[in-house]
């Protein structure tokens, strides 16, 4: 059977209780400040107006994210390969979502609001410590902000060495790429691809 209506996933999983039912926050608070300021990692999640859907990682030194306010961020759009999907979806929709994660912690937090693309040089100035500086910013004023509960990393165990994987034991970047497009271009190392990577980190 697919479900196909909230109705019917209601009557598969009941209604949230307790601490999940009001758990939703519309703005900044002491712990959620401080998560953020303890991260060095997010998932952003976007989407552009036909719907298609996108998810890029973010990272950065703890708190590369700045806050403004309880309301508002500012993420540095750091050098990428200029496919700029997300920025496109924020373009054409200005919905985000994102998942805030802390090494070492288990719980998730959880941000949801509107983005904008926005390259004044004052926020350009707030990220000194970029080594390469952005040429946008992200401005994320939010809607939603909860705390995720910790029973999906605790399943996979992210933080253990349970499922670590050898870099060795896995394929290059370059392997990966070559069999996908049907290339044969020279295969970088993975001690290449670090080095060449370095300088825009």
């Amino acid at each position: 059977m697919t479900i196909s209506n909230q109705e019917q996933l209601r009557e598969l999983y009941g209604w949230p209780k307790g601490r999940a039912e009001i758990k939703v926050l519309s703005a900044l608070e002491k712990h959620a400040i401080n998560f953020i300021t303890q991260s060095p990692f997010f998932v952003m999640s976007t989407y552009d107006n036909a719907g298609r859907t996108d998810a890029s990682p973010r990272g950065g030194l703890p708190g590369f994210v700045k806050i403004l306010d309880n309301q508002t961020l500012l993420v540095p759009d750091s050098k990428g390969n200029n496919r700029v999907d997300s920025l496109i979806n924020i373009v054409a929709t200005g919905n985000i979502g994102c998942l805030f994660l802390i090494p070492g912690i288990d719980e998730t937090l959880r941000v949801n609001g509107k983005a904008s693309i926005i390259n004044d040089q004052k926020y350009i100035d707030l990220f000194p410590e970029e080594q390469n500086i952005p040429k946008s910013c992200i401005k994320i004023e939010i809607n939603e902000v909860f705390l995720h509960c910790a029973k999906a990393l605790m399943r996979s165990k992210l933080w253990k060495d349970d499922y670590r994987v050898k870099r060795g034991d896995f394929p290059t970047m370059g392997r990966m790429l070559n069999e996908q497009l049907g290339t044969n271009n020279p295969e970088e190392t993975q001690e290449e691809m670090v080095k060449r990577y370095t300088p825009d980190l």
